[in-house]
């Protein structure tokens, strides 16, 4: 008799909130394991260090204000602290998510996207571009971009905005999803591991440690040059595979919505330029001219050095020509030109007057109204289109909040410190490349837990720098151990708010991010220890 095989049934993957969910249960458990304690700042003479107590043993002054106990139904309520802890990301996302629903709307993406390729089908036909691929050299140029951008000044946040108009870029070039996200966010994130100038990473670390700022940045910059050109490598690889065969790609069905996004057809996009497009050109440029006049001047400030120059009035003069050009052939080119005018101003707000997340959402909510505006839409129907977007990008804004929770687990339950404490014993009597490695793999565990470069910089360097003193190690060394271990694991870790944001607004699911990117994350967890012994063995100028 014949026998009958039934259908093995496929394994499904858990929901990402599902996962998350399950590594706050973990935590909540571990805290019954681990006993709590804390680091406590001393003045011992003239010198400031930091001392590690269990919590039955802290000072009568720190044991009033440590609260920390075993977390059980706390569980539950790590999803509410959650969101009052990313507050700042969950609202930028909301409010991006709703702008750039208004823009697309327009259709000036589409038309941007269309025109793009157009340009590089013409580019094609030169032998040296069709020999080099003229979708190389985009993605290596917009990788080499944000990289930059990275290490010079720590874009991270800003990612989630710049995934939204790249994906879709990505995707109409026979890429995926993942292509697109990487040409932003990881490129961002690996010139934020290799930073030269980030002042959330090397400029609090080297200040912790009593280093001049921004000294060593000769290595840093080798640093960041190898790994970069390892991450673009990285991605032409993968993104010939998925050029080739579309299928191969693991985000194949879930990118079916970038896909319908993408099938925009050139007669389906209407040239017009209403009068109102000509109203919003001159309100916007009456109020660009009375900001040139207040600041005519900028100081941008990068690292120790300090340049001024005239930003503002430039930018107004370059908008009011290209706006004039656009506006005469279709309100999209001049939507185009109000998105190409909100990165420039985004760039001068950062580096030269400290913007953060509040401003730069406050930028791309006036460059939703302006397109809504531009494009003849009522104020109600603007309205409508920025709940919609909102909407839209509700679910990366809750898994946000609810991996927010991991930490809140792990920082009730009092176990960070301890944590910390037990993993910088283990570094013990070793040689000085042994040490400095350890320091290396602590910083990547701890980061893990803590993805914020500033906070894990507060709680590591009092410790690291002294220890690096007794050992032989330059603080220089512990400073780009300190580095390395705080880029790598930003763009896996789930406790990474900016991560599981811009998986969000990309509509990956984090468990398939984590099956495309481990690999390239081992490589450069080896290449960063391969780097850092140069630091130990030989003498490099600021170490």
């Amino acid at each position: 008799m014949a026998s009958i095989r039934l259908p093995m049934k496929k394994r499904k993957v858990p929901h990402t909130f599902v996962i998350v969910f399950a590594i706050i249960v973990i935590a909540a458990v571990l805290t019954w394991i681990i006993p709590p304690g804390k680091y406590v700042t001393e003045q011992i003479g003239d010198e400031t260090v930091m001392t590690f107590y269990y919590a039955d043993q802290l000072p009568e002054a720190q044991a009033a204000e440590f609260h920390a106990e075993p977390q059980t139904w706390q569980i539950f309520s790590a999803f509410y602290k959650g969101f009052v802890k990313q507050a700042n990301i969950i609202v930028f996302i909301l409010i991006i998510g709703g702008a750039f629903w208004i823009m697309n709307k327009s259709k000036a993406i589409d038309m941007g996207i269309m025109s793009f390729l157009k340009f590089t089908k013409r580019l094609e036909r030169r032998k040296l571009m069709r020999k080099i691929g003229v979708n190389n050299v985009v993605i290596i140029l917009i990788m080499l971009l944000f990289s930059l951008f990275g290490s010079v000044f720590g874009m991270s946040e800003e990612t989630i905005a710049f995934a939204l108009i790249i994906i879709p870029l990505a995707v109409s070039m026979g890429y995926d999803s993942i292509v697109g996200l990487c040409m932003v966010y990881v490129a961002a994130h690996i010139g934020f591991s290799g930073a030269m100038l980030n002042p959330f990473t090397i400029g609090i670390a080297q200040g912790i440690a009593g280093i001049p700022l921004f000294t060593g940045i000769g290595y840093r910059a080798v640093c960041w040059a190898i790994l970069t050109v390892v991450g673009i490598v990285f991605v032409l690889l993968y993104a010939r595979k998925v050029k080739k065969n579309p299928q191969s790609s693991i985000m194949y069905e879930d990118d079916a919505y970038w896909r319908k996004s993408a099938e925009v057809k050139e007669e389906e996009l209407e040239r017009y330029t209403p009068r109102k497009a000509w109203w919003v050109f001159a309100f916007l440029t009456a109020v660009l001219i009375v900001f040139s006049v207040l600041y005519p001047m900028t100081t941008l400030k990068i690292g120790n050095n300090e340049t001024t120059l005239p930003l503002l009035p430039i930018g107004t003069a370059i908008f009011v020509l290209l706006s004039v050009i656009t506006l005469r052939k279709t309100v999209h080119y001049f939507v185009l030109t109000l998105l190409f005018a909100t990165v420039y101003f985004l760039v001068v707000g950062v580096l030269g007057y400290e913007w953060y997340i509040m401003e730069i959402a406050s930028l791309f909510l006036v460059l939703g109204i302006a397109s809504g505006l531009a494009v003849d839409k009522s104020a109600s129907d603007i309205a409508k289109l920025f709940l919609e977007g909102m909407g839209d990008i509700l679910s990366a804004a809750v898994i946000v909040g609810l991996a927010g929770g991991i930490v809140i687990i792990l920082q009730d339950g009092g176990i960070i410190d301890t944590i910390l404490y037990g993993l910088s014993k283990s570094m013990g009597n070793m040689g000085k490349i042994a040490s400095a490695e350890i320091m290396y793999g602590i910083q990547t565990l701890i980061n893990i837990v803590i993805p914020s470069g500033s906070a894990k910089a507060a709680i590591t360097m009092p410790i690291m720098a002294p220890f690096s003193d007794l050992i032989g190690i330059s603080r220089q060394a512990t400073v780009v151990a300190f580095q390395f271990g705080d880029g790598f694991t930003n763009m896996i870790t789930p406790t990474s708010g900016v991560l599981m944001a811009a998986l969000g607004v990309a509509r990956i699911p984090w468990e398939k991010w984590v099956r495309f990117i481990w690999k390239f994350i081992l490589v450069l967890v080896v290449i960063g220890a391969l780097l850092l012994i140069p630091t130990v063995t030989m003498e490099l100028a600021g170490f």
